[in-house]
Parts: C-alpha cells; sequence; structure tokens
C-alpha cells in the first residue's frame, strides 16, 4: 500500500497543506510564483513552510537535533553533509575551510583513507564518516540527538558491529565511531534512524 503523502504550497502570502496531489494541483495551477512539495508526514510539511518554503531545503525535520548523510549524486565520487533540522551546514565547524566545497559538504577523497589508489571510498564509508562528524558535534556542543538514514550506520557500524571484509579502513572508523556513540550516549544523547525523505542534510542516495 502506497504511503500518504502531504504537499505544501505557497502562493504570496496565502499558504496550506493537502492531503491529496489533485486537491494542490488544482490549487497552484497557473498562479504565478506558486511553490509547492510533498512530504511524508504533515508535521513535516508545516516545517518546509515555516522555514519559508525554500526549494534549496530538500526537507525540514520536526526535531531538534544534528543530521548526516552521505552520497554519490554530484559525481565527484563520495560525498557527505552534516546539518541542522532546518538544513544548515555544519561541517565547517568540525572540519578546516579547506576540506569544505562551496556547498559546504565534504568530498571523501582517497586521501581521506589509506587505501590503494584502485580503491574508492564506499557510501557507506561515507555514512559511517559523517556520523563520525555528527557524534564530535553533538558531544562538542551537548546537542542530545543525532540522525541518519543508514540502518548499516545506526544500527550496526557505529556500535562496532562490522564484518572485517570490509577493509581495514572501514573497520578502523567504525570502532572510532563506536566510542564516541558510547560517550555520547553517556552524557544522554541518542542516534535515531529516520527515512531519506525525512533527512534535511539529504544528498539524495539511500541504497545500502
Amino acid at each position: 500500500m502506497a504511503k500518504n503523502k502531504y504537499y505544501a504550497y505557497l502562493i504570496g502570502k496565502d499558504k496550506g497543506i493537502t492531503d491529496n496531489w489533485p486537491e494542490c494541483q488544482e490549487i497552484v495551477a497557473g498562479k504565478n510564483g506558486a511553490k509547492f512539495k510533498s512530504f511524508e508526514s504533515q508535521a513535516a510539511a508545516a516545517a518546509w513552510l515555516k522555514a519559508g518554503a525554500d526549494y534549496a531545503v530538500k526537507s525540514v525535520a520536526v526535531e531538534d537535533g544534528i543530521y548526516f548523510d552521505s552520497g554519490t549524486g554530484a559525481g565527484n565520487g563520495v560525498e557527505i553533509n552534516v546539518s541542522d533540522k532546518t538544513g544548515k551546514k555544519l561541517l565547517h565547524k568540525v572540519l578546516p575551510k579547506g576540506k569544505l566545497n562551496e556547498k559546504g559538504h565534504h568530498f571523501v577523497s582517497l586521501r581521506d583513507i589509506s587505501r590503494r589508489e584502485t580503491d574508492a571510498p564506499t557510501n557507506n564509508y561515507g555514512e559511517l564518516l559523517a556520523c563520525k562528524y555528527a557524534l564530535q558535534l553533538a558531544i562538542k556542543e551537548n546537542v542530545k540527538k543525532v540522525f541518519g538514514d543508514s540502518k548499516l550506520v545506526v544500527e550496526y557500524w557505529s556500535k562496532g558491529h562490522i564484518k572485517y571484509e570490509v577493509g581495514e579502513e572501514t573497520v578502523n572508523l567504525a570502532q572510532e565511531v563506536k566510542i564516541l556513540r558510547k560517550e555520547f550516549e553517556k552524557l544522554g544523547g541518542k542516534i535515531i534512524l529516520i527515512s531519506g525523505g525525512a533527512n534535511p542534510a539529504d544528498l539524495g542516495f539511500h541504497k545500502g
């Protein structure tokens, strides 16, 4: 069964949320400057409208916290992002400016790990690295919730549950993240699994 979707729209000062596309389409059709977007929940739709209905923000989360993601959609390899609930970039707080691109993201290059030249970083490695930076920032700024859309990282690798077959570098990183997670949880923090569509740090890649 298909999930219900909610559609937020903004036309000048007129805004609202519908629970079906035909109704939203009828409202926005032919209206100059109309903005509209679909969401998985009514709360997420309302948060997007409250944030100004900005298309540059893929999703606005309902809960305060730090969000992380990795993706390969830009075509330049593995890219990672860490943001707040509105999509505001946060990696500059844990990485030097020289390691960030113009979007405030970080590309995971071979220089980040000690792999052979023929072994490119994987998207899952990127998710784990993004989780590491999110945890570092959460501990530093006393934030109690970290969110990610990778089940593999949230429920397994960040707990140290990882097979050595994935490679020494990934296993070593998982051990780093495991230590950070324990420290974070000892301080009352919690890592929460969310869907890619509800992740304001979303980079558009959710396989694996």
